[in-house]
């Protein structure tokens, strides 16, 4: 099934402290797990940064709006029981627990203010809301990145055949291949049809080699193309291949690649864009929010 929004959350995890007794996060993450009969796949649903799971993720802020509100409180590193304004939320036995319930209780209506909303935008945005801060932090994000992604390839098809070389060779020394900027430019030289190709050292001892080719192609690549990029790497005594265009690769082409014994990666224009900005080819750092978490092992008194 989906995966349940935090305010969904905020119910099942009173509910589940109110025996009285102390929880770890984790254990109530595993128990609303259950409840919700979430596959292995919903749990391994990751933010957008990787670095989160989306349900752990919004546990932890249903949890953390309940304390806010005095529903909970803390009782130890992970730790936390309900409150007796808890348990008498609950024997009031509510339909549903989400913001705009929360904001009969003073303390949670000081900490939206402080957090800079006023209740009016509570009472017109919170009913609606199914993300987290994170969440919402990195779709603003990710939509930043897909518009810059989109007019890196605007740019790219606008510029010379002799420009998207240099790109190339630029970004697979930034991705550490091919050696020095130098190096792997003689060994990648034009193809006359408004691409490159040629071989790369794999590594800087040069232990092994990767044909690259390389082409502003408009309409969607096939396999039949893809097929003849693989048999030329006989031709470059690679079992290796990068094949990069600035439009797409058929589904025919996917899968051809991997059913063949010679490992070659399809960069599309899409992926290529994201490449560009991960490894700072042709963009620039405007502004830069460094996000923090509140350091547990500093405040263990133990």
């Amino acid at each position: 099934m989906t995966v349940p929004d935090y305010q969904t959350l905020m119910l099942p995890v009173l509910q589940v402290a109110q025996d009285g007794i102390e929880h770890t996060i984790s254990d109530v993450v595993q128990i609303l797990a259950d409840t919700f009969q979430l596959s292995v796949e919903d749990r391994s649903e990751l933010l957008p940064s990787g670095r989160q799971f989306r349900f752990d993720n919004r546990v932890h802020w249903a949890r953390s709006y309940l304390k806010q509100a005095g529903l909970l409180q803390n009782t130890g590193r992970g730790k936390f029981r309900i409150t007796e304004r808890g348990v008498g939320a609950l024997e009031n036995n509510p339909g549903y627990i989400n913001q705009v319930f929360l904001q009969q209780f003073p303390e949670f209506l000081e900490f939206k203010n402080r957090t800079g909303k006023s209740d009016t935008a509570v009472e017109e945005i919170e009913p609606e809301a199914t993300q987290t801060p994170e969440e919402i932090l990195e779709a603003s994000y990710q939509s930043l990145r897909n518009k810059l992604a989109q007019e890196i390839l605007e740019r790219i098809m606008s510029c010379s055949p002799r420009f998207f070389e240099r790109l190339v060779v630029d970004l697979l020394v930034r991705m550490g291949y091919g050696g020095s900027r130098k190096d792997a430019g003689r060994a990648i030289g034009q193809s006359g049809d408004g691409g490159v190709d040629g071989i790369i050292n794999e590594d800087r001892l040069g232990l092994d080699v990767v044909y690259i080719q390389a082409k502003r192609w408009e309409g969607t690549v096939g396999r039949p193309v893809v097929q003849a990029f693989a048999g030329s790497l006989e031709g470059f005594r690679a079992k290796k291949g990068v094949m990069i265009t600035t439009s797409s690769f058929s589904k025919d082409a996917i899968d051809y690649v991997g059913r063949i014994e010679k490992k070659i990666v399809l960069i599309d224009g899409e992926q290529l864009a994201q490449y560009m900005i991960d490894y700072g080819v042709g963009v620039a750092e405007m502004v830069t929010y460094t996000v923090k978490r509140i350091d547990l092992d500093y405040f263990d008194e133990e």
